[in-house]
């Protein structure tokens, strides 16, 4: 018997919590989550797979800034609400000007800052999620 065999035999069960983690997520791409959660898995997602400008040019493309954004201060810290706003506003001078080395370094620090405090969001999340019914 191989390792594989032995990895297919073993059953994992996933605790509550993970179930429902995993249900967020998958009521999130059925856009079936709430106001501002729903806005804060698509920031998290989006920053996550490739910073702020790539979160930004996304809702760009939507229309949804000032909506995603207004549902967000309701929901972060202070911190990561003027973070939040610091990179938009770098976001936009990119927009004008394409090669700003202060702008893009501005847009590198905000992602850090994201990434530092990821813990946060992830709590307001599993906090969330701990509420879905299975």
């Amino acid at each position: 018997m191989g390792l594989f065999d032995i990895f297919k035999k073993k059953k994992v069960e996933l605790t509550e919590e993970q179930l429902k983690w995993n249900k967020m997520w998958e009521l999130w791409t059925e856009e079936k989550v709430e106001s501002p959660y729903a806005e804060l898995l698509n920031y998290s997602g989006d920053v996550n797979s490739g910073g702020h400008d790539y979160y930004f040019e996304c809702l760009d493309f939507e229309g949804n800034i000032k909506k995603d954004m207004s549902a967000l201060e309701q929901i972060l810290s202070p911190e990561l609400n003027n973070n939040l706003k610091k990179a938009y506003q770098a976001y936009l001078t990119l927009k004008e000007k394409e090669d700003d080395e202060k702008a893009e370094e501005i847009l590198e620090l905000c992602d850090n800052v994201f990434y530092e405090n990821e813990k946060e969001i992830n709590h307001v999340l599993e906090e969330y999620a701990s509420k879905i019914e299975l």
